[in-house]
Protein backbone atom coordinates (compact mmCIF):
# COMPACT_ATOMS: atom_id res chain seq x y z
CA UNK A 1 0.00 0.00 0.00
CA UNK A 2 1.42 3.36 -1.05
CA UNK A 3 0.84 6.57 0.88
CA UNK A 4 1.67 10.02 -0.47
CA UNK A 5 2.36 13.48 0.88
CA UNK A 6 3.83 16.66 -0.58
CA UNK A 7 6.02 19.64 0.36
CA UNK A 8 6.69 23.04 -1.13
CA UNK A 9 10.31 24.18 -1.31
CA UNK A 10 11.83 27.55 -2.25
CA UNK A 11 15.22 27.48 -4.00
CA UNK A 12 17.36 30.58 -3.54
CA UNK A 13 19.64 31.74 -6.35
CA UNK A 14 23.22 32.39 -5.29
CA UNK A 15 23.15 35.39 -7.59
CA UNK A 16 20.09 37.03 -9.14
CA UNK A 17 19.84 35.67 -12.69
CA UNK A 18 18.57 37.73 -15.61
CA UNK A 19 16.31 36.58 -18.41
CA UNK A 20 14.20 38.46 -20.95
CA UNK A 21 11.29 37.95 -18.52
CA UNK A 22 13.04 39.65 -15.63
CA UNK A 23 15.38 38.91 -12.74
CA UNK A 24 15.09 35.58 -10.92
CA UNK A 25 15.98 35.50 -7.22
CA UNK A 26 14.01 32.46 -6.03
CA UNK A 27 12.45 29.40 -7.65
CA UNK A 28 9.40 27.65 -6.23
CA UNK A 29 9.24 23.88 -6.50
CA UNK A 30 7.12 21.04 -5.05
CA UNK A 31 7.85 17.46 -4.00
CA UNK A 32 5.90 14.24 -3.76
CA UNK A 33 6.99 11.82 -1.02
CA UNK A 34 5.72 8.27 -1.52
CA UNK A 35 5.99 5.61 1.18
CA UNK A 36 5.55 1.86 0.74
CA UNK A 37 6.50 -0.44 3.62
CA UNK A 38 10.18 0.43 4.24
CA UNK A 39 10.83 2.20 0.92
CA UNK A 40 10.43 5.86 0.05
CA UNK A 41 10.19 7.61 -3.28
CA UNK A 42 10.72 11.31 -4.02
CA UNK A 43 9.66 13.26 -7.08
CA UNK A 44 9.98 16.93 -7.97
CA UNK A 45 7.21 18.94 -9.61
CA UNK A 46 9.26 21.67 -11.26
CA UNK A 47 6.65 24.40 -11.56
CA UNK A 48 8.03 27.48 -13.35
CA UNK A 49 5.91 30.50 -12.45
CA UNK A 50 5.08 32.62 -15.48
CA UNK A 51 6.13 29.92 -17.93
CA UNK A 52 4.56 26.57 -17.00
CA UNK A 53 1.14 25.91 -18.54
CA UNK A 54 0.10 24.58 -15.12
CA UNK A 55 0.88 27.82 -13.31
CA UNK A 56 -2.72 27.99 -12.11
CA UNK A 57 -4.50 28.92 -8.87
CA UNK A 58 -5.53 25.28 -8.36
CA UNK A 59 -1.97 23.92 -8.61
CA UNK A 60 -1.54 22.95 -4.97
CA UNK A 61 -5.05 21.54 -4.75
CA UNK A 62 -4.25 19.31 -7.75
CA UNK A 63 -1.12 18.01 -5.99
CA UNK A 64 -3.22 17.35 -2.89
CA UNK A 65 -5.83 15.54 -5.00
CA UNK A 66 -3.06 13.40 -6.51
CA UNK A 67 -1.86 12.36 -3.04
CA UNK A 68 -5.42 11.50 -1.99
CA UNK A 69 -5.85 9.34 -5.10
CA UNK A 70 -2.42 7.72 -5.14
CA UNK A 71 -4.07 4.29 -4.76
CA UNK A 72 -5.46 4.59 -8.31
CA UNK A 73 -1.99 4.05 -9.72
CA UNK A 74 0.47 5.84 -11.96
CA UNK A 75 -1.22 5.22 -15.34
CA UNK A 76 -4.60 6.54 -14.17
CA UNK A 77 -3.08 9.59 -12.51
CA UNK A 78 -0.82 10.52 -15.45
CA UNK A 79 -3.86 10.46 -17.73
CA UNK A 80 -5.86 12.58 -15.28
CA UNK A 81 -3.02 15.12 -14.99
CA UNK A 82 -2.64 15.91 -18.70
CA UNK A 83 -3.01 19.65 -18.11
CA UNK A 84 -0.44 19.58 -15.26
CA UNK A 85 2.83 18.49 -16.92
CA UNK A 86 5.08 19.37 -13.98
CA UNK A 87 2.91 17.30 -11.64
CA UNK A 88 3.04 14.43 -14.15
CA UNK A 89 6.83 14.72 -14.08
CA UNK A 90 7.07 14.75 -10.28
CA UNK A 91 4.66 11.85 -9.89
CA UNK A 92 6.38 9.62 -12.46
CA UNK A 93 9.73 10.48 -10.86
CA UNK A 94 8.44 9.54 -7.41
CA UNK A 95 7.17 6.17 -8.62
CA UNK A 96 10.46 5.47 -10.42
CA UNK A 97 12.30 6.47 -7.24
CA UNK A 98 10.13 4.14 -5.13
CA UNK A 99 10.89 1.24 -7.48
CA UNK A 100 14.63 1.91 -7.76
CA UNK A 101 17.08 -0.64 -6.40
CA UNK A 102 19.53 2.05 -5.31
CA UNK A 103 18.59 5.42 -3.91
CA UNK A 104 17.28 7.59 -6.72
CA UNK A 105 18.82 5.57 -9.55
CA UNK A 106 15.81 5.88 -11.83
CA UNK A 107 17.43 4.86 -15.11
CA UNK A 108 20.45 2.61 -14.38
CA UNK A 109 23.18 3.14 -16.99
CA UNK A 110 26.87 3.77 -17.50
CA UNK A 111 26.08 7.34 -16.41
CA UNK A 112 24.73 6.36 -12.98
CA UNK A 113 27.62 3.93 -12.58
CA UNK A 114 30.03 6.85 -13.03
CA UNK A 115 31.47 5.35 -16.21
CA UNK A 116 30.15 7.94 -18.69
CA UNK A 117 29.24 11.63 -18.73
CA UNK A 118 26.84 13.95 -20.55
CA UNK A 119 28.27 16.90 -22.53
CA UNK A 120 26.42 20.07 -21.52
CA UNK A 121 26.35 23.72 -22.51
CA UNK A 122 27.66 26.42 -20.23
CA UNK A 123 24.83 28.86 -19.51
CA UNK A 124 25.49 32.62 -19.71
CA UNK A 125 22.89 34.69 -17.90
CA UNK A 126 21.82 38.16 -18.99
CA UNK A 127 23.31 41.15 -17.28
CA UNK A 128 25.77 43.95 -17.89
CA UNK A 129 28.36 43.55 -20.61
CA UNK A 130 31.11 43.05 -18.04
CA UNK A 131 29.10 40.44 -16.12
CA UNK A 132 28.31 38.46 -19.26
CA UNK A 133 31.92 38.67 -20.41
CA UNK A 134 33.08 37.40 -17.02
CA UNK A 135 30.71 34.41 -17.24
CA UNK A 136 31.92 33.58 -20.76
CA UNK A 137 35.55 33.59 -19.65
CA UNK A 138 34.73 31.39 -16.64
CA UNK A 139 32.90 28.82 -18.79
CA UNK A 140 35.70 28.66 -21.35
CA UNK A 141 38.33 28.32 -18.62
CA UNK A 142 36.25 25.54 -17.05
CA UNK A 143 36.54 23.50 -20.23
CA UNK A 144 33.11 24.02 -21.81
CA UNK A 145 33.03 23.41 -25.56
CA UNK A 146 29.45 24.65 -25.93
CA UNK A 147 28.17 27.96 -24.57
CA UNK A 148 24.57 29.12 -24.49
CA UNK A 149 24.04 32.85 -24.15
CA UNK A 150 20.71 34.38 -23.24
CA UNK A 151 20.02 37.45 -25.34
CA UNK A 152 17.24 39.98 -25.75
CA UNK A 153 17.35 41.93 -22.50
CA UNK A 154 20.23 44.35 -23.10
CA UNK A 155 21.17 46.37 -26.17
CA UNK A 156 21.37 44.09 -29.21
CA UNK A 157 24.58 45.68 -30.46
CA UNK A 158 26.21 44.95 -27.10
CA UNK A 159 25.22 41.31 -27.47
CA UNK A 160 26.62 41.29 -31.01
CA UNK A 161 29.89 42.70 -29.70
CA UNK A 162 30.10 39.94 -27.08
CA UNK A 163 29.65 37.27 -29.74
CA UNK A 164 32.21 39.02 -31.92
CA UNK A 165 34.75 39.03 -29.09
CA UNK A 166 34.28 35.27 -28.59
CA UNK A 167 34.72 34.52 -32.28
CA UNK A 168 37.91 36.60 -32.42
CA UNK A 169 39.46 34.10 -30.01
CA UNK A 170 37.59 30.88 -30.76
CA UNK A 171 36.31 29.39 -34.00
CA UNK A 172 33.17 27.26 -34.15
CA UNK A 173 35.42 24.18 -34.01
CA UNK A 174 36.78 25.42 -30.68
CA UNK A 175 33.52 26.65 -29.09
CA UNK A 176 29.95 25.92 -30.16
CA UNK A 177 27.73 28.96 -29.56
CA UNK A 178 24.00 28.83 -28.95
CA UNK A 179 21.80 31.83 -28.19
CA UNK A 180 18.40 31.91 -26.52
CA UNK A 181 16.13 34.88 -27.16
CA UNK A 182 13.21 33.60 -25.04
CA UNK A 183 10.84 35.20 -27.56
CA UNK A 184 12.39 38.66 -27.21
CA UNK A 185 12.33 39.63 -30.93
CA UNK A 186 9.27 40.97 -32.71
CA UNK A 187 8.29 39.20 -35.94
CA UNK A 188 9.05 42.22 -38.15
CA UNK A 189 12.66 42.56 -36.87
CA UNK A 190 13.52 38.93 -36.24
CA UNK A 191 14.83 37.92 -39.68
CA UNK A 192 17.19 40.88 -39.87
CA UNK A 193 18.53 40.09 -36.40
CA UNK A 194 18.99 36.45 -37.35
CA UNK A 195 21.02 37.56 -40.37
CA UNK A 196 23.30 39.61 -38.14
CA UNK A 197 23.67 36.75 -35.66
CA UNK A 198 24.51 34.31 -38.45
CA UNK A 199 27.83 36.14 -39.00
CA UNK A 200 29.16 34.37 -35.90
CA UNK A 201 28.67 30.78 -37.02
CA UNK A 202 26.14 29.97 -34.31
CA UNK A 203 24.82 26.47 -33.73
CA UNK A 204 21.24 27.71 -33.23
CA UNK A 205 18.90 30.28 -31.75
CA UNK A 206 16.12 29.31 -29.36
CA UNK A 207 12.65 30.78 -29.67
CA UNK A 208 13.46 34.07 -31.49
CA UNK A 209 9.83 35.27 -31.28
CA UNK A 210 7.10 34.62 -28.73
CA UNK A 211 5.20 31.35 -28.95
CA UNK A 212 1.78 31.19 -30.58
CA UNK A 213 2.70 33.10 -33.75
CA UNK A 214 2.73 30.00 -35.92
CA UNK A 215 2.71 31.62 -39.35
CA UNK A 216 5.49 34.06 -38.43
CA UNK A 217 7.59 31.29 -36.86
CA UNK A 218 7.06 29.02 -39.87
CA UNK A 219 8.21 31.81 -42.21
CA UNK A 220 11.26 32.44 -40.03
CA UNK A 221 12.19 28.74 -40.02
CA UNK A 222 11.86 28.70 -43.82
CA UNK A 223 14.04 31.78 -44.42
CA UNK A 224 16.42 31.71 -41.45
CA UNK A 225 20.18 31.82 -42.11
CA UNK A 226 20.81 29.87 -38.88
CA UNK A 227 18.97 26.94 -37.28
CA UNK A 228 15.97 27.73 -35.07
CA UNK A 229 15.08 25.66 -32.02
CA UNK A 230 11.56 25.75 -30.58
CA UNK A 231 11.32 25.88 -26.79
CA UNK A 232 8.36 27.74 -25.28
CA UNK A 233 6.41 26.86 -28.44
CA UNK A 234 6.04 23.30 -27.15
CA UNK A 235 4.40 24.28 -23.85
CA UNK A 236 0.69 23.48 -23.58
CA UNK A 237 0.60 21.16 -26.60
CA UNK A 238 -0.87 18.00 -25.11
CA UNK A 239 -2.04 15.50 -27.73
CA UNK A 240 0.30 13.61 -30.05
CA UNK A 241 -1.76 14.78 -33.03
CA UNK A 242 -1.27 18.42 -32.00
CA UNK A 243 2.46 17.84 -31.52
CA UNK A 244 2.80 16.41 -35.01
CA UNK A 245 0.68 19.22 -36.44
CA UNK A 246 2.76 21.94 -34.77
CA UNK A 247 6.03 20.53 -36.09
CA UNK A 248 4.53 19.98 -39.54
CA UNK A 249 3.32 23.60 -39.62
CA UNK A 250 6.51 25.28 -38.41
CA UNK A 251 9.23 22.87 -39.64
CA UNK A 252 11.87 23.97 -37.10
CA UNK A 253 15.43 22.75 -37.31
CA UNK A 254 15.43 21.68 -33.63
CA UNK A 255 13.15 21.35 -30.63
CA UNK A 256 14.24 21.68 -27.00
CA UNK A 257 12.55 19.57 -24.36
CA UNK A 258 12.07 20.64 -20.77
CA UNK A 259 10.45 17.52 -19.27
CA UNK A 260 8.86 19.46 -16.40
CA UNK A 261 7.08 21.68 -18.94
CA UNK A 262 6.04 19.08 -21.53
CA UNK A 263 4.68 16.18 -19.49
CA UNK A 264 7.69 14.48 -17.97
CA UNK A 265 9.30 11.35 -19.38
CA UNK A 266 6.23 10.26 -21.38
CA UNK A 267 5.62 13.71 -22.84
CA UNK A 268 9.28 14.01 -23.83
CA UNK A 269 9.20 10.57 -25.45
CA UNK A 270 6.20 11.65 -27.54
CA UNK A 271 7.90 14.87 -28.69
CA UNK A 272 11.09 12.99 -29.60
CA UNK A 273 9.14 10.48 -31.66
CA UNK A 274 7.23 13.27 -33.45
CA UNK A 275 10.46 15.18 -34.16
CA UNK A 276 12.38 12.17 -35.45
CA UNK A 277 9.53 11.29 -37.81
CA UNK A 278 10.08 14.70 -39.44
CA UNK A 279 13.91 14.65 -39.27
CA UNK A 280 13.96 17.43 -36.66
CA UNK A 281 16.83 17.46 -34.19
CA UNK A 282 16.34 17.77 -30.45
CA UNK A 283 18.05 18.11 -27.11
CA UNK A 284 16.92 18.17 -23.50
CA UNK A 285 17.32 20.87 -20.88
CA UNK A 286 16.38 21.40 -17.25
CA UNK A 287 13.93 24.09 -16.12
CA UNK A 288 15.66 25.27 -12.94
CA UNK A 289 14.74 22.19 -10.92
CA UNK A 290 16.67 21.27 -7.77
CA UNK A 291 19.30 18.53 -8.00
CA UNK A 292 16.49 16.01 -7.48
CA UNK A 293 14.72 16.90 -10.71
CA UNK A 294 18.00 17.60 -12.49
CA UNK A 295 19.30 14.14 -11.66
CA UNK A 296 16.13 12.49 -12.93
CA UNK A 297 16.27 14.46 -16.18
CA UNK A 298 19.98 13.71 -16.63
CA UNK A 299 19.46 9.98 -16.10
CA UNK A 300 16.57 10.00 -18.57
CA UNK A 301 18.57 12.03 -21.09
CA UNK A 302 21.60 9.75 -21.05
CA UNK A 303 19.60 6.70 -22.08
CA UNK A 304 18.15 8.59 -25.08
CA UNK A 305 21.64 8.49 -26.69
CA UNK A 306 21.74 12.04 -28.06
CA UNK A 307 25.13 13.19 -29.33
CA UNK A 308 24.38 16.91 -28.80
CA UNK A 309 25.40 18.92 -25.72
CA UNK A 310 22.42 19.05 -23.36
CA UNK A 311 21.15 21.93 -21.20
CA UNK A 312 21.75 20.35 -17.81
CA UNK A 313 24.19 22.72 -16.12
CA UNK A 314 21.88 24.43 -13.61
CA UNK A 315 22.72 22.45 -10.46
CA UNK A 316 25.13 25.03 -9.05
CA UNK A 317 22.76 27.99 -9.26
CA UNK A 318 21.12 27.64 -5.85
CA UNK A 319 22.49 28.25 -2.36
CA UNK A 320 20.13 25.73 -0.72
CA UNK A 321 20.19 22.92 -3.26
CA UNK A 322 20.35 19.28 -2.14
CA UNK A 323 23.68 17.48 -1.99
CA UNK A 324 23.74 14.93 -4.78
CA UNK A 325 26.07 12.74 -6.86
CA UNK A 326 25.94 15.26 -9.75
CA UNK A 327 28.98 17.36 -10.58
CA UNK A 328 30.32 19.18 -13.61
CA UNK A 329 33.83 18.62 -14.93
CA UNK A 330 35.37 19.84 -18.21
CA UNK A 331 32.01 20.86 -19.61
CA UNK A 332 30.29 17.55 -18.86
CA UNK A 333 27.80 16.40 -16.24
CA UNK A 334 29.01 13.43 -14.22
CA UNK A 335 27.44 11.17 -11.60
CA UNK A 336 29.52 10.02 -8.64
CA UNK A 337 27.68 6.92 -7.47
CA UNK A 338 29.79 6.82 -4.30
CA UNK A 339 28.27 10.11 -3.12
CA UNK A 340 25.22 9.88 -0.88
CA UNK A 341 22.03 11.82 -1.46
CA UNK A 342 20.86 14.24 1.23
CA UNK A 343 17.24 15.13 0.52
CA UNK A 344 15.70 16.85 3.53
CA UNK A 345 12.19 18.19 3.05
Amino acid sequence: MISASYNKYILNFKQASGTSRGILKTKETWFFILNSEEKQGVGECGLFRGLSIDDRPDYESKIKWTCENIHKGLAYLLDALTEFPSIQMGLHMAFKSLESQYKFELFPSAFTKGEASIPINGLIWMGSESFMKQQIEEKINAGFKCIKMKIGAIDFQTEINLLKSIRKQFTSKDIELRVDANGAFSPYEALEKLKRLSDFDLHSIEQPIKQGQLEDMALLCEKTPLPIALDEELIGVFSNLDKQSLLNTIHPQYIILKPSLVGGFKGSDDWIQAAEQQNIGWWITSALESNVGLSAIAQYTFQKNSDLPQGLGTGSLFSNNFDSPLHVKHGALMYNNKTDWHITL
